[in-house]
């Protein structure tokens, strides 16, 4: 896979930087800048009639690039927001709150999930109870056992953010809920990174993720796929709602649009749609699913822990990989590392642009990194680290 050359102008503004969290924020390729100056264009030429564009053509086109890489039954079912919290405002708000209400989640959740539901325990009126993720090997049976238990909302990553442990088996999970929980799966770090089907379980959970990782396209283009035929009504509601309604008499009880559009917000920025369009057909163009993403990161990353383990590094020693080897992992290494922070910051003086969660030093690779990437990352690394004072044995 040899798709450097259409990161022409990241790799221009990037100099001497290395890049290694296209699991956080990827560099976008070249069609995206087409792609945003044609929506300021549309903008200026049709003004408010713009939004006659953007639902008519460019959502639903962005609505087929997501039902086919996700195997949805429904395009329609599928609906956008700026961002994933508007989400979880949102299905949090389908909720009775008349009563207490029991959350099954994990102990690893992306912000836009755990602070909000931190919030929400800090009335009383929510209890949440977190699975951990270590031992890996029982995650799936452990989660699967508290389920046996009541809950309203039951919500999971596909791929753990501060880890990068993918959850194998969605099926059992849907499929072993309560009958009346609502099933949220969080698939940011998942989507566009490695091959998705939801096809047996589309009708029972929600799906969310977004453009601003692996799918290239920044930020502004998350989406939501909602079981098709959910009559849901969020009390934390926007116009958009029901947009087609909106020229009849607004009174009586408030009316929702069909499929996904119960979902929707308010006024957005669509551009963001208009990048994830332009690199969803760039890739199509290509002949490059996602199946072909995942193979080639994996291959990267095999050949990264080759090169440790030939030659070992003491600040980035292989036994604190996690998940360890030859566990199901997303497109990004973690490691667990008590001195990341300094770790973090000699590769930043190095030009090596890295993130850190908390101990956790992450390493990602996209479709625009090649082996010859990572021989100078490897290089490098061996330079910055060296430093670091010894870390001694690990417990």
């Amino acid at each position: 896979m040899e798709l450097k050359a259409h990161f022409g102008e990241f790799f221009r503004s990037a100099g001497d930087w290395l890049h290694c969290t296209a699991h956080s924020h990827h560099p976008w390729p070249d069609v995206t800048r087409a792609a945003h100056l044609a929506y300021w264009e549309d903008s200026a030429r049709l003004t408010d009639a713009k939004w006659e564009k953007v639902f008519g053509e460019v959502i639903p086109e962005a609505q087929g690039h997501l039902a086919r890489h996700l195997r949805l039954p429904q395009a329609d079912a599928i609906t956008f927001a700026p961002n994933t919290h508007e989400f979880v405002v949102r299905l949090y708000s389908c909720l009775d709150w008349t009563r207490s209400q029991r959350v099954l989640t994990t102990g690893h959740e992306f912000h836009s999930f755990e602070r909000q539901t931190r919030r929400l325990e800090e009335t009383g009126r929510l209890h949440a109870t977190r699975v951990p993720a270590e031992p890996y090997e029982s995650f799936l049976d452990r989660f699967c056992a508290q389920l046996a238990r009541s809950y309203d909302l039951v919500w999971l990553s596909h791929v753990f953010f501060d880890s990068g442990f993918r959850v194998t088996d969605l099926e059992r999970i849907v499929q072993t809920c309560p009958a009346n929980a609502l099933v949220v799966i969080d698939g940011y770090h998942a989507f566009a990174a490695l091959p998705v089907d939801l096809s047996k379980i589309a009708g029972r959970a929600f799906y969310l993720a977004g453009g601003y990782k692996y799918a290239m396209a920044g930020e502004g283009a998350c989406f939501l796929a909602v079981p098709p035929g959910t009559e849901l009504r969020p009390l934390a509601t926007g116009w958009f709602a029901d947009f087609a309604g909106l020229g009849g008499a607004q009174a009586g009880p408030v009316g929702y649009g069909e499929g996904g559009m119960r979902f929707f917000g308010a006024t957005f920025d669509p551009s963001g749609l208009y990048r994830f369009n332009a690199v969803m057909h760039w890739l199509a163009e290509l002949g490059i699913d996602f199946a072909a993403v995942q193979a080639h990161v994996q291959r990267l990353q095999q050949r990264f822990l080759d090169a440790l383990a030939r030659a070992p590094l003491p600040a980035l020693p292989l036994e604190r990989l996690v998940p360890p080897s030859g566990m199901p992992r997303g497109n990004f290494l973690t490691f667990a590392l008590p001195w990341a922070t300094q770790a973090e910051a000699a590769l930043t003086a190095h030009r090596v642009r890295v993130d850190r969660r908390r101990d956790r030093l992450r390493i990602g690779f996209g479709v625009y990194h090649d082996d010859a990437f990572i021989g100078q990352l490897i290089d490098r690394l061996r330079v910055a680290l060296a430093p670091l004072p010894s870390p001694g044995p690990v417990a």
